[in-house]
Order: structure tokens, then C-alpha cells, then sequence
């Protein structure tokens, strides 16, 4: 990166936090992993043998998609929905399983919002053989009774989950934490994404202009973009574009400082851009999408230029993912139908500049445990929330006397 993140701080001390701070959670390679500088880290084989499962994903050219909307561009898509559990998530549980088990520890304890990662990481410890506990949403918890069949446990924000996985996993010597998003070995561990993406495309004789993904904690765009990013850094011209939710727009509307990345203050300080560990957005059904901040290594990028962001109402998005499945035959979850309406923008931003464009985005899983969204939304039953500037401030407000970004 072109300019280094900055150090994540001690709350108590506010200084950085070091390998003793983190050790009750983490096991100490994923510790290493977090602070590494190294420009790749090799994958276990037992993780690789794993992966094989649903390892590499297709990458699919839209070309139906591409017809409907009349566009000169070219749309490809990399899906990450064949995994057993129907996201890109099992790429980072079954390495986080993985590490835990060889250093020893038997229960794992984890939040989820849309409950994908949920369902990864409870798959992970199956496969692994780890006990498993889950802490959801409110929201995705009522709202996909399917899902939660899978976990068997639960309690309301993601930031509320955050704090009541990690109070179990401190409290406990044979648990550590799980997180399915955010920290730097999560988003290293989803790049297997794009590694694989830059071999499809030149496989398909195609690099991409445009490289799309949506974000709520950022390791999906980050799987798919990181890689790229590379060669953007590297001299190329890729337009790099992270799309959120209206209702959640912690890139396009957040503040960049320091803040807890839970609701009751257990983490250490984030340099993020965030929305106030205290918010609580509306309950949409991008759910995966509700997190007050970002992963550190996104935010820096965001800061530097090198991505843009953009939010979306989720009538619009809807619309998008509809027009999709109609098209391309997979019901796409809310959370990635986010990607895929900013895919459809960009591609009419190419033709009313006359430019034919290779745009790239990643679905990162499958609808099936979304049929009540899309029932809801064909019956005009969604709301368009835009987040409110009056709360905002309020939220805001909780990070107040918290240390300054240099």
C-alpha cells in the first residue's frame, strides 16, 4: 500500500496493540498474519484440501445481463455462491478453524448478521471438529428462520453480536474469537477470490476496467479487489468501486477515526471510517451490510484514492437483483445485489460516455434463505431508508474524547 494503516490502539493505555493483547482471542499464526508485511502467505494443505470442495469458483460472463440492458460493455462475474454454505465466508473459517485447532483450542465463539458467516464458520468447525457458538442479529435472526436452523443460537446490531462473542470467547480459556470480517487476516484469507479471478480473466483473454464488490465489514470486495489492486498500484487503470447500503453508509457519509468495533466498547480502537459504535441502522435486508465501520486496510485505500464508494437504496438494489435472476438464473443475496446495481451503473455510465468498458464484480452468495426479502419487495413492502443526518450526528457523538487519527 502507498501509505501504511495505522496502528490499532490499547483502549485502556492508547497505544498499539501488540501480540499479548490479542493473545486470549487469536491463535498466535493468525496474530502473525494480522501484523504480516509479507506480499503472500502460503495456504495449509489441509486448508487447500478443503477449498477443493468448491475451490476455484467459476467466473461467469453475463452476457444475457448484457443484452437486456443494451450495454457495449462486457459484465463478468465471479460467484462465490457455489460453497456449501452459499458465500464467499467458508474461504476465511476454514483457515480461522484451522489455526485454532492446531494450537489447541476446542470452541470457537463468533456474531453474524445475514448469518452467512454464521453458517461458514459452523460448517468450518464440523469439517475441523470445533464446537461452535453464534451470536445473530435480531434482525437476520427473525428474518431467515432457515438459516438459524444451521447455527441453533443467537441474540440485536452486529455491534451488540460483536461484544457478546467476544465477553464469551474472553471468558473462557478453551474459546477464541472468530471474526468473518474486518481485521487484516480475514481479508487476506478472502483473496483467494481475486487470485483466482486475475487467472480466469486472462484465461478469458479480458482485464477489467471496473471492479465491483459490495462492503459492509469489506472482506468480499476485499477477496476480489485486493489482487487488482496490485496492478492498479502497479501502473494500470482500474476503476475500483465499493457499493453500500443508504442505510448504512459508513464509506460514503463516516467519519475516518479512531472507534470500537463493538457496541460495548470490549475491542481495541479501529482506525476506521466509521458511524459510531452505537448505531444501529434500519433493519434492511442487506443485513451483512450493517456494520457502523470498515476494515482498516479499506478505509486507508478509500483515503488514498485508489477506490471510490457509493451508496444505494435497496428498492433500487432489488430492482437490480431481480433483473438479474432473470437473466443470469441465480438469485443473488441482497447483500451482493448491492454489486451488482452498481455494476448495472457502471456499465450506463460506459455507454453515455460512449466507452466500452470490462467490468468485473463479485456475487458473493446466493438468496435462497432471502425468499422473504423478495417476497416483501414484490410486494411493495420495502422501505427506502436513507440514513437520517440528525441520527448520524447522534451516533457520532459516541466517539467523542476518543484519540485522533494523525
Amino acid at each position: 500500500m502507498p501509505t501504511a494503516p495505522q496502528p490499532v490502539l490499547h483502549p485502556g493505555t492508547g497505544k498499539p496493540v501488540g501480540p499479548d493483547d490479542l493473545a486470549p482471542l487469536f491463535p498466535k499464526e493468525l496474530i502473525g498474519q494480522e501484523v504480516s508485511e509479507d506480499a503472500e502467505i502460503a495456504i495449509p494443505d489441509e486448508v487447500l484440501e478443503i477449498y477443493s470442495l468448491w475451490r476455484p469458483t467459476p467466473l461467469f460472463r453475463a452476457r444475457r445481463l448484457e443484452e437486456a440492458i443494451g450495454t457495449r460493455s462486457r459484465i463478468f462475474y465471479k460467484y462465490e455462491g457455489v460453497s456449501p454454505p452459499g458465500s464467499h465466508k467458508p474461504n476465511t473459517a476454514v483457515a480461522q478453524a484451522f489455526y485454532n485447532k492446531q494450537e489447541g483450542r476446542t470452541r470457537l465463539s463468533t456474531e453474524t448478521g445475514a448469518g452467512q458467516w454464521g453458517s461458514a464458520l459452523a460448517f468450518a468447525c464440523k469439517l475441523i471438529g470445533l464446537e461452535c457458538k453464534v451470536y445473530m442479529v435480531k434482525i437476520s435472526y427473525e428474518q431467515k428462520p432457515n438459516r438459524r436452523s444451521l447455527i441453533q443460537d443467537s441474540p440485536g446490531s452486529l455491534g451488540i453480536a460483536i461484544s457478546e462473542a467476544v465477553e464469551d470467547a474472553a471468558g473462557r480459556e478453551d474459546t477464541a474469537y472468530s471474526l468473518g470480517s474486518v481485521l487484516n487476516h480475514v481479508l487476506l484469507h478472502q483473496t483467494v477470490i481475486g487470485q483466482e479471478a486475475l487467472a480466469q480473466m486472462e484465461l478469458a483473454d479480458a482485464f477489467p476496467d471496473v471492479v465491483i464488490g459490495c462492503v459492509g465489514g469489506g472482506s468480499n470486495f476485499a477477496g476480489l479487489a485486493f489482487p487488482f489492486l496490485r496492478e492498479k498500484i502497479a501502473g494500470r487503470e482500474i476503476d475500483v468501486l465499493a457499493c453500500e447500503p443508504a442505510a448504512c453508509p459508513t464509506l460514503t457519509r463516516g467519519l475516518f477515526a479512531y472507534d470500537f468495533g463493538d457496541t460495548s466498547k470490549l475491542t481495541p480502537l479501529v482506525p476506521m471510517h466509521t458511524l459510531g459504535h452505537d448505531f444501529v441502522p434500519a433493519p434492511i435486508h442487506a443485513g451483512g451490510l450493517r456494520y457502523h465501520g470498515v476494515a482498516p486496510l479499506i478505509s486507508q485505500l478509500l483515503l488514498d484514492g485508489l477506490i471510490r464508494a457509493e451508496a444505494y437504496l435497496q428498492n433500487d438494489v432489488f430492482a437490480s437483483a431481480v433483473l438479474f435472476a432473470g437473466t443470469e438464473g441465480i438469485l443473488p443475496a441482497p447483500e451482493a445485489a448491492h454489486a451488482i446495481h452498481g455494476t448495472l451503473q457502471a456499465a450506463k455510465a460506459a455507454d453515455e460516455a460512449g466507452e466500452e468498458r470490462t467490468i468485473l464484480f463479485n456475487l458473493s452468495g446466493h438468496g435462497h434463505f432471502d425468499m422473504g426479502a423478495y417476497d416483501n419487495y414484490f410486494a411493495g413492502k420495502l422501505e427506502d431508508v436513507a440514513l437520517d443526518e440528525d441520527e448520524m450526528s447522534r451516533a457520532l457523538g459516541a466517539i467523542e474524547g476518543l484519540p485522533t487519527p494523525a
